[in-house]
Protein backbone atom coordinates (compact mmCIF):
# COMPACT_ATOMS: atom_id res chain seq x y z
CA UNK A 1 0.00 0.00 0.00
CA UNK A 2 1.29 3.47 -0.83
CA UNK A 3 2.08 5.61 2.21
CA UNK A 4 -0.44 8.37 1.46
CA UNK A 5 -3.17 5.83 0.76
CA UNK A 6 -2.38 4.14 4.07
CA UNK A 7 -2.60 7.47 5.92
CA UNK A 8 -5.91 8.43 4.30
CA UNK A 9 -7.60 5.04 4.63
CA UNK A 10 -6.63 4.07 8.21
CA UNK A 11 -9.55 4.22 10.66
CA UNK A 12 -9.99 3.72 14.38
CA UNK A 13 -11.32 0.19 14.81
CA UNK A 14 -13.19 -0.88 17.93
CA UNK A 15 -14.71 -4.19 16.77
CA UNK A 16 -12.57 -7.18 15.90
CA UNK A 17 -13.05 -10.70 14.59
CA UNK A 18 -11.76 -13.55 16.73
CA UNK A 19 -8.88 -14.25 14.36
CA UNK A 20 -5.51 -14.49 16.09
CA UNK A 21 -2.55 -12.41 14.93
CA UNK A 22 0.40 -14.52 13.74
CA UNK A 23 3.70 -13.99 15.54
CA UNK A 24 5.33 -12.95 12.25
CA UNK A 25 2.76 -10.17 11.88
CA UNK A 26 3.36 -9.01 15.45
CA UNK A 27 7.09 -8.96 14.68
CA UNK A 28 6.44 -6.72 11.66
CA UNK A 29 4.43 -4.32 13.81
CA UNK A 30 7.18 -4.16 16.41
CA UNK A 31 9.73 -3.60 13.65
CA UNK A 32 7.69 -0.55 12.52
CA UNK A 33 7.98 0.83 16.05
CA UNK A 34 11.69 0.09 16.11
CA UNK A 35 12.20 2.37 13.09
CA UNK A 36 10.16 5.28 14.45
CA UNK A 37 11.90 8.65 14.55
CA UNK A 38 12.85 10.06 17.94
CA UNK A 39 14.65 13.00 19.53
CA UNK A 40 18.40 12.45 19.05
CA UNK A 41 17.60 8.78 18.36
CA UNK A 42 16.71 8.37 22.05
CA UNK A 43 14.10 5.66 21.25
CA UNK A 44 12.39 6.30 24.57
CA UNK A 45 9.41 4.02 23.91
CA UNK A 46 8.88 0.72 25.67
CA UNK A 47 5.98 -1.61 24.94
CA UNK A 48 4.02 -4.19 26.89
CA UNK A 49 2.20 -6.71 24.67
CA UNK A 50 -0.85 -8.20 26.39
CA UNK A 51 -2.54 -11.36 25.08
CA UNK A 52 -4.01 -12.76 28.32
CA UNK A 53 -7.78 -12.21 28.44
CA UNK A 54 -7.86 -11.69 32.22
CA UNK A 55 -5.22 -8.95 31.95
CA UNK A 56 -7.10 -7.34 29.05
CA UNK A 57 -10.27 -7.34 31.16
CA UNK A 58 -8.40 -5.60 33.99
CA UNK A 59 -7.01 -3.07 31.50
CA UNK A 60 -10.54 -2.40 30.23
CA UNK A 61 -11.69 -1.70 33.79
CA UNK A 62 -9.04 1.04 33.98
CA UNK A 63 -10.40 2.94 30.98
CA UNK A 64 -12.47 6.03 31.68
CA UNK A 65 -16.15 5.38 32.24
CA UNK A 66 -18.07 4.98 28.96
CA UNK A 67 -14.86 4.94 26.92
CA UNK A 68 -15.94 3.62 23.48
CA UNK A 69 -12.79 1.48 23.27
CA UNK A 70 -13.54 -0.57 26.42
CA UNK A 71 -15.01 -3.50 24.49
CA UNK A 72 -12.15 -3.37 21.98
CA UNK A 73 -9.53 -3.80 24.71
CA UNK A 74 -11.15 -7.07 25.79
CA UNK A 75 -12.12 -8.28 22.31
CA UNK A 76 -8.83 -7.63 20.48
CA UNK A 77 -6.50 -10.61 20.19
CA UNK A 78 -3.73 -8.45 21.57
CA UNK A 79 -3.33 -5.10 23.21
CA UNK A 80 -0.13 -3.09 23.17
CA UNK A 81 0.55 -0.63 25.96
CA UNK A 82 2.94 2.06 24.76
CA UNK A 83 5.12 3.51 27.48
CA UNK A 84 7.65 6.30 27.56
CA UNK A 85 10.93 6.40 29.41
CA UNK A 86 11.21 9.85 30.92
CA UNK A 87 14.33 12.02 30.89
CA UNK A 88 15.76 10.85 27.54
CA UNK A 89 13.91 12.56 24.70
CA UNK A 90 14.42 16.30 24.72
CA UNK A 91 17.38 16.12 27.07
CA UNK A 92 21.12 16.62 26.68
CA UNK A 93 23.43 15.78 29.55
CA UNK A 94 20.40 15.48 31.82
CA UNK A 95 19.05 18.95 31.01
CA UNK A 96 15.84 19.67 29.10
CA UNK A 97 16.58 21.32 25.76
CA UNK A 98 13.15 22.83 25.01
CA UNK A 99 10.52 24.80 26.85
CA UNK A 100 8.27 21.76 26.47
CA UNK A 101 10.55 19.74 28.73
CA UNK A 102 10.42 15.99 28.31
CA UNK A 103 9.80 15.07 24.66
CA UNK A 104 8.77 11.45 25.33
CA UNK A 105 5.07 12.06 24.57
CA UNK A 106 5.98 13.24 21.06
CA UNK A 107 8.28 10.31 20.41
CA UNK A 108 5.84 7.74 21.78
CA UNK A 109 3.17 9.36 19.58
CA UNK A 110 5.38 8.82 16.53
CA UNK A 111 5.91 5.19 17.54
CA UNK A 112 2.13 4.74 17.94
CA UNK A 113 1.53 6.20 14.49
CA UNK A 114 4.11 3.91 12.88
CA UNK A 115 2.50 0.96 14.65
CA UNK A 116 -1.04 1.89 13.57
CA UNK A 117 -0.09 2.57 9.95
CA UNK A 118 1.86 -0.70 9.73
CA UNK A 119 -1.12 -2.54 11.24
CA UNK A 120 -3.46 -1.01 8.66
CA UNK A 121 -1.06 -1.93 5.86
CA UNK A 122 -1.15 -5.54 7.14
CA UNK A 123 -4.97 -5.64 7.16
CA UNK A 124 -5.32 -5.04 10.90
CA UNK A 125 -7.27 -2.43 12.79
CA UNK A 126 -6.26 -0.36 15.78
CA UNK A 127 -7.54 2.40 18.00
CA UNK A 128 -5.37 4.63 20.19
CA UNK A 129 -6.68 4.93 23.73
CA UNK A 130 -5.40 7.65 26.04
CA UNK A 131 -8.26 8.20 28.50
CA UNK A 132 -7.47 5.69 31.23
CA UNK A 133 -6.10 5.43 34.76
CA UNK A 134 -2.39 5.60 33.94
CA UNK A 135 -1.25 4.85 37.48
CA UNK A 136 -3.58 1.86 37.61
CA UNK A 137 -2.23 0.52 34.32
CA UNK A 138 1.35 1.08 35.47
CA UNK A 139 0.63 -0.88 38.66
CA UNK A 140 -1.20 -3.68 36.83
CA UNK A 141 1.64 -4.18 34.34
CA UNK A 142 4.51 -3.57 36.79
CA UNK A 143 5.65 -0.44 34.96
CA UNK A 144 7.95 1.33 37.37
CA UNK A 145 10.72 3.86 37.74
CA UNK A 146 11.13 6.46 35.04
CA UNK A 147 8.79 4.63 32.63
CA UNK A 148 5.06 5.35 32.43
CA UNK A 149 2.15 4.26 30.27
CA UNK A 150 1.09 6.66 27.52
CA UNK A 151 -1.36 4.84 25.23
CA UNK A 152 -3.22 1.56 24.96
CA UNK A 153 -3.69 0.17 21.46
CA UNK A 154 -5.96 -2.83 20.86
CA UNK A 155 -5.10 -4.52 17.56
CA UNK A 156 -6.90 -7.17 15.54
CA UNK A 157 -8.68 -7.94 12.31
CA UNK A 158 -11.56 -5.49 11.79
CA UNK A 159 -15.06 -6.98 12.07
CA UNK A 160 -16.41 -4.40 9.62
CA UNK A 161 -15.36 -1.56 7.35
CA UNK A 162 -15.78 1.97 8.64
CA UNK A 163 -16.17 5.27 6.88
CA UNK A 164 -13.90 8.27 7.28
CA UNK A 165 -15.22 10.99 9.56
CA UNK A 166 -15.34 14.53 8.16
CA UNK A 167 -11.97 16.25 7.96
CA UNK A 168 -11.15 19.93 8.12
CA UNK A 169 -10.17 21.62 4.89
CA UNK A 170 -6.50 22.63 4.67
CA UNK A 171 -7.51 26.29 4.63
CA UNK A 172 -9.11 25.77 8.07
CA UNK A 173 -5.85 24.93 9.86
CA UNK A 174 -2.90 26.23 7.80
CA UNK A 175 -1.54 29.76 7.99
CA UNK A 176 1.09 31.38 5.77
CA UNK A 177 4.02 33.26 7.26
CA UNK A 178 2.22 34.06 10.53
CA UNK A 179 -0.67 32.74 12.58
CA UNK A 180 -3.95 34.26 11.50
CA UNK A 181 -2.92 34.65 7.85
CA UNK A 182 -5.11 31.82 6.50
CA UNK A 183 -4.00 29.77 3.54
CA UNK A 184 -6.64 30.19 0.85
CA UNK A 185 -6.16 27.10 -1.29
CA UNK A 186 -7.75 23.69 -0.65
Amino acid sequence: METRECIKSRRSVRNFTGQEIPEETLSELLEAVRWSPSWANSQCWELVVVKDRATKEKLAELLAERNPATKAVVQAPLVVVFCGKKGLAGYKKGMPMTQKGDWYMFDVGLACQNFCLAAHDLGLGTVQVGNFDHQGVDKLLNITGDVESVAIIPVGYPAKDSQAPPRKEIRDFVYLESYGNKMTRD
